[in-house]
């Protein structure tokens, strides 16, 4: 119970942080994307915002169990390599074209209508699907 009253605790806090900061506004999002025209620098303060107390929690969370149970995760790999490139690239295309990543499109379904929920069944399609022709990349590139 205390884990359920947790999580929905963070999601709520993380949507409304999407919410104020206008990571769900997707022309706010394409402006800050678009550095070659009227480029919006908004959203890298939200990103810095974010990026600074994770810095710390990792620091914090080593030796340590949550109060919830279970364990932290480790820490990412520092490795860049073809499947983390090509990842990384996708992410970007798809945030580029709609101004949507996981967290806020399912924060804007509230209020984005079908086009939203749209978005949001493709984006599940992708998550579904990636795994399996990742893995059918990977035998194909063993087997050259």
């Amino acid at each position: 119970m205390l884990r359920t009253v947790l999580a929905l605790t963070a999601g709520g806090l993380f949507g409304a942080g999407l919410m104020v900061s206008g990571m769900t506004d997707t022309a706010k999002v394409q402006g800050f994307l678009d550095i070659f025209g009227s480029w919006d620098p908004t959203l890298a303060f939200v990103m810095g915002g974010a990026l600074l107390p994770m810095a710390f929690a990792w620091r914090l969370t080593e030796g340590r169990k949550p109060a919830a149970g279970g364990s932290f995760p480790s820490p990412p790999s520092a490795e860049l390599d073809r499947r983390l490139a090509v990842g990384s690239v996708l992410f970007g295309i798809g945030w580029g074209l709609v101004g949507l990543c996981p967290g806020p499109a399912m924060a804007s379904l509230s209020y984005n209508g079908w086009q939203g929920a749209l978005f949001l069944a493709a984006m599940a399609c992708g998550m579904i699907a990636a795994p399996k022709l990742s893995r059918h990349l990977d035998r194909g590139a063993a087997n050259a």
